[in-house]
């Protein structure tokens, strides 16, 4: 009986020692089965960094010191953006009305400026480049671009000048600019950015304003027609919560209006016909929360127009980071051009309590800043004009809810009260647009006639002596 019994009692246990043997291998199993925490990681994509502090900034003479670096840094900007003037490539002679070089005058014979050799902008570059500040903040911060005039090679230059393709190489070295990058390739430094997580995002639209420009008052093209309608598929694509234009030349103030020939400056206003079909081109995309950077002009300011869009589009100026009206100019000049700010009409420019002077003029080494606060429902923009010690001299702040595309009323009111910026400084009345020509053919007639009178006093002084003298 026990030897019948031993046979089963074995093939009955078998099947009980396969399921232990299950039971214990199964966790093991499972653990193989399951992603391991290392390679899960390994194929997910960080995250996208949330950028809410940019900062810019023009017009940097590579041979000037530049202390306005360090007040970047303290702002810790996740990104940094040029808008021309990056150095100063080209070179000048002096003013001369004779001589064997007449730069001015009814006997000019050469133009005052002149572009520099290849070798010698690749040195400024490398100058710039290398300046203590910058090279710490483009270690720290991402760093974009475009050109404007002195960098391009030539003052006041369009797409006549011929050495535009050499200079757009040194740029994108400047930059940093990958080898297989398009912007090598093609005409033009134009390009676009987007940075941030869904939600969060911005747009960076960088044009290119020289490359294709035609001349000055000729009503010509500003971009040409490929950047046009790269611009165009730009706006009408994905939407982003901010996008922001940069342009190295000032989109909407136009002090040539009302400053000519006092004061002249580059604008899209001297291309009337090209800055409408901007402004157009804004609404057609319905495009939300678009505002415009700008540099070229050597002082801070802040404009606005509300009529030209579905909403308010602001304009902030930031010029230069060492180059500036006031800092080029003696102390009474530097007085001058503040009193002359002052009396110069502007229907574009924000005048505020934040303003450091009244004029709302800022004319001394300034960058912009712009903080988005993704914290609050809207989001909260403040964007500031900073001085070298990274004070505020200026500020605009608005809800991002306030750049979303409305019907234009044209009534010049908005919801919030403030009056709007409706009339663009060219289509102000002529007494307006003439007013600094006529305080200024007042003050010099008035000159005219005290220097008059004094001389006819002094000749008539003369005389008496004279008379007197014979007298005696």
């Amino acid at each position: 009986m026990t030897m019948a019994m031993a046979p089963l009692t074995k093939r009955l246990s078998l099947p009980f020692q396969s399921h232990s043997l299950l039971l214990t291998l199964l966790p093991c199993l499972i653990l193989l089965l399951l992603p391991s925490p290392s390679r899960s990681l390994a194929s997910s994509p960080p995250p996208v960094p949330v950028v809410s502090r940019i900062a810019f900034g023009s017009c940097a003479k590579q041979s000037s010191p530049q202390p306005i670096w360090d007040a970047i840094l303290d702002f810790l900007p996740d990104l940094f953006v040029w808008m021309g003037d990056n150095i100063y490539g080209d070179n000048k002679r002096p003013f001369r009305i004779f001589g064997e070089q007449r730069t001015i005058g009814p006997w000019k014979n050469v133009d005052r400026f002149f572009p520099s050799s290849q070798e010698e902008l690749k040195r400024r570059y490398e100058l710039a480049k290398n300046k203590p500040g910058y090279a710490e903040l483009s270690q720290r911060t991402k760093v974009i671009g475009t050109w404007d005039d002195h960098d391009y090679g030539l003052n006041d230059a369009g797409k006549e000048f011929a050495g535009k393709d050499v200079s757009q190489k040194l740029l994108m070295d400047f930059l940093d600019e990958p080898e297989d990058s398009p912007r090598r390739k093609q005409a033009g430094v134009y390009a676009s950015y987007v940075y941030g997580p869904e939600g969060k995002q911005i747009k960076v639209i960088v044009l290119d304003t020289r490359y294709h420009r035609d001349p000055i008052f000729s009503d010509g093209t500003f971009l040409g027609d490929a950047q046009w309608e790269w611009l165009e598929k730009e706006l009408k694509g994905p939407k982003t919560e901010l996008t922001i234009i940069v342009s190295s030349v000032q989109v909407i103030s136009n002090l040539s209006a009302t400053g000519y020939p006092l004061l002249f400056t580059e604008c899209w206003g001297n291309f009337p016909k090209e800055r409408e079909r901007l402004f157009k081109l804004i609404n057609d995309s319905k495009r939300s929360g678009v505002f415009f950077i700008s540099g070229d002009v050597h002082f801070g300011e802040i404009a606005r127009y509300d009529c030209g869009s579905l909403y308010p589009i602001y304009d902030i100026t930031s010029s230069g980071l060492t180059r500036s009206l006031e800092e080029d100019s003696t102390p009474a000049v530097a007085f001058l051009i503040r009193a002359i700010f002052r009396i110069v009409p502007s229907t574009m420019r924000v005048f505020s309590a934040n303003c450091r002077h009244k004029s709302c003029i800022y004319a001394r080494p300034n960058f912009g800043a712009i903080e988005v606060n993704w914290d609050v429902s809207p989001p909260r923009v403040k964007i500031e004009l900073r001085d070298v010690n990274g004070s505020s001299v200026n500020e605009v702040s608005f809800l991002l809810s306030e750049l979303q595309a409305r019907e234009v009323s044209g009534t010049g009111e908005r919801e919030s009260g403030y009056q709007q910026h409706c009339t663009l400084e060219r289509e102000s009345s002529w007494l307006l647009r003439k007013r600094l020509t006529l305080i200024l053919w007042v003050v010099v007639t008035v000159l005219l006639g005290v220097v008059f009178l004094l001389l006819r006093a002094i000749l008539s002084t003369l005389k008496r002596l004279s008379r007197k003298i014979k007298i005696d």
